[in-house]
């Protein structure tokens, strides 16, 4: 955690009665996708949550909500501050009565914005005293770790929270954060071939944390997102969980960079790492419930010839596993890169991704069902067909045959296309 101020009357400019005592947000404030899923829930009694890693933007996102939707009786706190944080650990009426202090008009709705929030002693109270006792007060708060947050949330808080969760940022954010506006279903050749293929790859190789890519210098970019990996992954996650084994975590962090879109194999692992394997498990839970890494299933209809217990492992970041892995940027772009770089955009679409794998190794990379049954094969360079999807039309004829790639004779879609094809 940051060093904390001592004094809290000087923090007028991060809580105050305008937006302009606020704080001075002179910054540029890109506007990200989720805002739009956010902001229809600004004039409910819920609890707006937003959950997501370090550096992914959920203060530029509350931010931007306050510039563009909320401006007027909205405070901002950010319990990185320890004065602040201590405020809050008061309870909900000292918060109450600090705002009114500081001018929040009890007559009108009053928001108030709290970044990292897992930091109180008991977040879940204070959101349900303010739900249940304070009809007049609207929270939205953000929070780096699910992990972090359930254990302090003892008791249920359905249907007075709702839900979102912030990752890096998109292909499509990406071209916004770099001034190119495109359309991204409606370009044509010359433009895709020699403008969105190099910008796509620029993107897998550095990875979507948002200062990553508003810097130029690639020197830059390695620095800072070191200092992230170093500071939340190896250093703020570790004392989350209680991280006893420093070594071994972080090998274990370093060997599923390298396995990005591979089948998970806990036992393997725990032999390799000289670990037990429930503390592996405890590991990989730790790291997906605060946004490093996610798994996902087999797809399967109970055919005895298909494998429905090892999941397949993908990082969130495709920056972040060149770093841990090779502990440099690649000048080529690698497949498991590119399968991740597929599965990100796959996941934003909220569609749930599975993967098929039977008995005698056959194996398509991503299934969803839609309206129609995809059947995705990720490719870099395009190819004309694919075994192993032709296998799985065999046992479900009715599916849709996909490959996705990115480079050579197109043959198939751009990741972007499937993605607005699935929306």
């Amino acid at each position: 955690m940051s060093e904390k101020p001592k004094d809290l009357n000087n923090l007028t400019h991060l809580t105050g009665k305008k937006l302009n005592i606020l704080t001075p947000m002179t910054d540029k404030l890109f506007r990200r996708m989720l805002v739009e899923d956010v902001v229809k829930y600004l004039d409910s009694e819920e609890t707006i949550v937003v959950y997501g890693a370090r550096q992914v933007g959920k203060t530029s996102l509350l931010k931007y909500i306050i510039r563009h939707y909320l401006k007027e009786n909205t405070f901002y706190f950010d319990l990185e501050f320890q004065d602040l944080l201590e405020l809050c650990n008061k309870g909900a009426e000292s918060v109450y009565q600090y705002l009114v202090q500081k001018g929040a008009d009890k007559k009108k709705k009053i928001y108030l914005v709290i970044d990292e929030i897992q930091y109180m002693d008991n977040p879940m109270n204070f959101i349900k005293i303010i739900h249940d006792h304070y009809p007049n007060m609207k929270l939205l708060v953000s929070g780096s770790s699910t992990f972090e947050i359930k254990k302090k949330f003892k008791e249920s808080l359905v249907g007075r929270t709702v839900n979102f969760e912030l990752y890096p940022l998109s292909f499509e954010e990406f071209l916004i954060f770099k001034g190119k506006d495109y359309k991204l279903q409606k370009n044509n050749a010359d433009i895709i071939n020699k403008e969105l293929v190099p910008l796509a790859e620029e993107y897998i190789r550095f990875g979507g944390h948002p200062k990553i890519v508003l810097e130029d210098s690639e020197e830059k970019k390695k620095a800072f997102l070191f200092q992230i990996i170093n500071t939340y992954i190896k250093k703020e996650i570790r004392e989350i969980g209680n991280i006893r084994n420093i070594t071994g975590f972080n090998k274990l962090v370093e060997i599923l960079a390298s396995q990005s879109g591979q089948l998970l194999n806990i036992s393997e692992l725990a032999n390799t790492l000289d670990m037990k394997r429930e503390t592996v498990s405890e590991y990989l839970d730790l790291l997906e419930n605060t946004f490093i890494i996610k798994r996902i299933t087999p797809f399967h209809k109970n055919l005895r010839s298909e494998l429905s217990k090892k999941p397949k492992i993908f990082f969130l970041d495709t920056g972040m596993i060149h770093l841990l892995w090779l502990k440099e940027f690649p000048k080529t772009i690698l497949g498991n890169a590119f399968e991740t770089f597929v599965f990100l955009e796959l996941m934003k679409t909220g569609k749930k991704i599975s993967f098929w794998r039977t008995t005698t190794k056959q194996e398509v990379d991503f299934v969803i069902a839609n309206k129609e049954l995809y059947a995705i094969e990720a490719k870099y360079q395009f190819v004309k067909t694919h075994k192993h999807l032709e296998a799985f039309a065999e046992a479900y004829p009715s599916c849709k045959k996909i490959i996705v790639g990115l480079t050579g004779e197109k043959t198939g879609k751009y990741v972007w296309e499937l993605v607005k094809e699935l929306e």
